[in-house]
C-alpha cells in the first residue's frame, strides 16, 4: 500500500482525499529533501553516489563523456565563466542550442557560481529570442555557430558550442564571440579547488524558463535550487536508477522542462547513460535503442502513436529487445494508444506523467504497467505533492470524482514569474497552490484525470501555442480586420492552430496568404496550418472570442 504524506486522520486512505481541509496527499512514499540551506543543485548532484560510468553519448559521432569527464568539464567551465567572464551569483545566462553533450554541462556549472541558466526554443526566431532577451536580460550566450544569426542584434558576447565555422574572436554585426566551450574546458584551471565562490542557498534562483501564456505574452518561470534538487530526488526514485545502470535516450528537447528536468539534472544524479540525439527524427532515434542498447525511452504521445501505426515496418528493420519503458508526457494516452502499443511491442511497459514547466516538470506520474492501465489518467500524485480540485466559479474545494481545476502544492513548484507580480499572484495563491489551469478530476482510488484545459493553449506535438500571440500577429495584416485562433485535433501531432480570419472589405485574401504571413514571424511549430474566412468572429459580450462555438464548428465539419 503506498504512503499518504498527510498526518489527518481524516484522510481516506483509498483516494488520499482529507475531509478537514479538501486536500488530496500523495499516496506515494515521501522523499527525503536535504536540510542544508546553503547548498545549490549542482553540488547536490555531484555529492550522489554514482554507479554508473558513462554519462553522456553523442549519438551521431560517438563521441563519450564519463562521470568524470563531466565534472571536469563543469568545473572548467564554472572556472573560466567566473575568472574570465566575471559571471557572478544572479547573473542570466542564455542558452541556445539543439540537444547536445554540453548543455548539462553548461547548466550545471552556471547554476554552481548562483548565476541563472535561461533557454530558449532553437527553432524560434530572432524575433522570439529578441523578446525573450528583453525580458530576461542575459549577460553573455552560449550557442551553435548556425544559430549566432538570430542573435545579430543582441549585443551579447557569445561562448561557441562548437568552434567551428566561425573563428573565435571574431566580430560582425555586434556579435562578439569571445571563446568557445572546448577552449573554456582546455584550461582547468588551477583554481579550481581553492576558488572562493559566494554562496548559494536553496532558495535562490537556478534556472528561467519561459512558459506560453493565455495572453500570448511568454512569462520568465523562476525555479530555485530547493525546486530542482526535489525533481532530482522524484525523478531518481520514480525510476529506481541506484538500483542499476540503465541507458537512456534523448530526443525531447533540452530547452524544455521535459527534457531539462530529466537529462540536463535529473538522470546524471544516479549513474544512468543518456544517449543524447540533437533532433527528433524517427530513424535516428530507432537505430540509437538498437546500437545503444537503450532501456528508457522519453517521448511525446504523437511519437508513440506513430511507433503503434509502423510496428510491423520497424519490428522488421530494428532490434528493439533491450527497450524496457517508454515515458509519455504532454498529453494522456488513449486506451487504443495504449492497448496497441502494449500488444505490438510486448515487452515494454509505457509509463506516462503530468507536469508544469510551473512544477519544474513534477506533478503525478504512472509508475508501473498496471497504473498506466487506468486508461486516460495522468497518474497518481508524485511524492511529496499535495492536490486541490476547485471549482473554477465558486471557489468551493471539491472531493473525489467532480471536476475544476487542479491546483498543486509541494516542494517543486516555481518561486514566480520574473518580474511579473500580476502574473505571480493570479497563478499562485498567498498559500502556495499552483493554479495549473487545466480542469481535471481525482477518482476514488487517487487517481488524475485531465478533462479540458482553462488556459487555452494549443498543444502541437507537445508544444505549448498560445492562440493570443498568434491572433495578434494576424492583426497586424493589412487586409485582416479580427482574427481567431483554436486548437485543430490531428491525430498524428495532437493539435495545431487554425484560424478563423475576418477580411476587410474588398480583400482577396487567401488560405495560403494567411498562413504564409504568419510562417514569416514564428517558429515552425506555431505555424497556423487551416484557415476558414468569415463575416466575424463570435464574442460574448465583453468582447471575449468564443473559441468553443469556433471549435465545434470546426469539429463538426471533419
Amino acid at each position: 500500500m503506498a504512503e499518504i504524506t498527510g498526518n489527518s486522520s481524516n484522510i481516506d486512505p483509498r483516494s488520499g482525499f482529507c475531509k478537514a481541509n479538501s486536500t488530496f496527499y500523495s499516496k506515494r512514499k515521501p522523499i527525503p529533501l536535504p536540510s542544508n540551506e546553503s547548498l545549490d543543485v549542482t553540488t547536490f548532484i555531484s555529492s550522489r553516489a554514482h554507479h554508473g560510468k558513462i554519462a553522456f553519448i553523442d549519438a551521431a559521432t560517438g563521441r563519450r563523456l564519463t562521470f568524470s569527464d563531466v565534472w571536469r568539464a563543469v568545473d572548467a567551465v564554472s572556472t573560466s565563466l567566473f575568472t574570465d567572464f566575471g559571471i557572478r551569483k544572479g547573473h542570466v545566462i542564455l542558452l541556445l542550442s539543439p540537444n547536445s553533450i554540453y548543455f548539462p554541462i553548461v547548466c550545471l556549472a552556471i547554476m554552481s557560481l548562483g548565476a541563472i541558466i535561461t533557454t530558449t526554443n532553437p527553432l524560434n526566431t530572432a524575433r522570439e529570442i529578441a523578446k525573450q532577451i528583453s525580458d530576461s536580460k542575459p549577460v553573455l550566450a552560449f550557442t551553435i555557430p548556425e544559430l549566432i544569426p538570430k542573435l545579430a542584434d543582441s549585443n551579447l558576447p557569445i561562448v561557441l558550442l562548437s568552434s567551428d565555422l566561425v573563428p573565435v574572436g571574431s566580430t560582425s554585426n555586434k556579435l562578439r564571440i569571445v571563446t568557445s566551450i572546448e577552449e573554456m574546458m582546455r584550461k582547468e584551471s588551477s583554481q579550481a579547488g581553492s576558488r572562493v565562490r559566494e554562496r548559494v542557498f536553496q532558495d535562490d534562483t537556478a534556472t528561467l524558463l519561459y512558459s506560453s501564456g493565455t495572453t500570448g505574452a511568454s512569462k520568465g518561470v523562476v525555479s530555485s535550487h530547493r525546486n530542482l534538487i526535489a525533481m532530482v530526488q522524484t525523478v531518481s526514485n520514480r525510476f529506481k536508477l541506484d538500483e542499476g545502470n540503465q541507458t537512456f535516450i534523448c530526443t525531447v528537447p533540452m530547452f524544455h522542462i521535459y527534457g531539462l528536468v530529466a537529462f540536463a539534472t535529473g538522470l546524471i544524479a544516479s549513474g544512468s547513460t543518456v544517449v543524447i540525439l540533437s533532433k527528433f527524427e524517427m530513424g535516428e532515434m530507432l537505430t540509437a535503442i538498437q546500437k545503444f542498447s537503450a532501456t528508457y525511452l522519453p517521448l511525446v504521445p504523437p511519437i508513440l502513436v506513430a511507433l503503434v501505426n509502423n510496428a510491423e515496418i520497424i519490428r522488421k528493420k530494428y532490434d528493439l529487445r533491450s527497450l524496457h519503458s517508454v515515458l509519455s508526457g504532454g498529453a494522456p494516452l488513449s486506451k487504443e494508444v495504449i492497448e496497441g502499443f502494449s500488444e505490438k511491442y510486448p515487452g515494454v511497459t509505457i509509463l506516462q506523467g503530468y507536469g508544469l514547466t510551473e512544477s519544474t516538470g513534477i506533478g503525478a506520474s504512472t509508475d508501473s504497467a498496471e497504473e498506466s492501465r487506468r486508461y486516460g489518467t495522468a497518474g497518481l500524485l508524485s511524492p511529496n505533492m499535495e492536490a486541490k480540485i476547485v471549482d473554477p466559479d465558486s471557489g468551493e474545494a471539491l472531493s473525489c470524482n467532480r471536476t475544476g481545476e487542479l491546483w498543486l502544492k509541494g516542494p517543486s513548484i516555481m518561486k514566480g514569474y520574473f518580474f511579473n507580480e500580476e502574473a505571480t499572484a493570479s497563478t499562485l495563491d498567498s498559500d502556495g497552490w499552483l493554479r495549473t489551469g487545466d480542469l481535471c478530476y481525482i477518482d476514488e482510488d487517487g487517481f488524475i484525470f485531465v478533462v479540458d484545459r482553462l488556459k487555452e493553449l494549443i498543444k502541437y506535438k507537445g508544444y505549448q501555442v498560445p492562440p493570443a500571440e498568434l491572433e495578434a500577429l494576424l492583426l497586424t495584416h493589412p487586409e485582416i480586420s479580427d482574427a481567431a485562433v483554436i486548437p485543430y485535433p490531428d491525430k498524428d501531432v495532437g493539435q495545431f492552430p487554425m484560424a478563423y480570419v475576418a477580411r476587410k472589405s474588398g480583400s482577396t485574401l487567401s488560405e495560403s496568404g494567411v498562413m504564409e504571413f504568419i510562417a514569416k514571424q514564428v517558429a515552425p511549430y506555431k505555424r497556423i496550418r487551416r484557415v476558414a474566412f468569415v463575416s466575424s468572429i463570435p464574442k460574448n459580450p465583453s468582447g471575449k472570442i468564443l473559441r468553443k462555438d469556433l471549435i465545434k464548428l470546426a469539429v463538426s465539419k471533419i
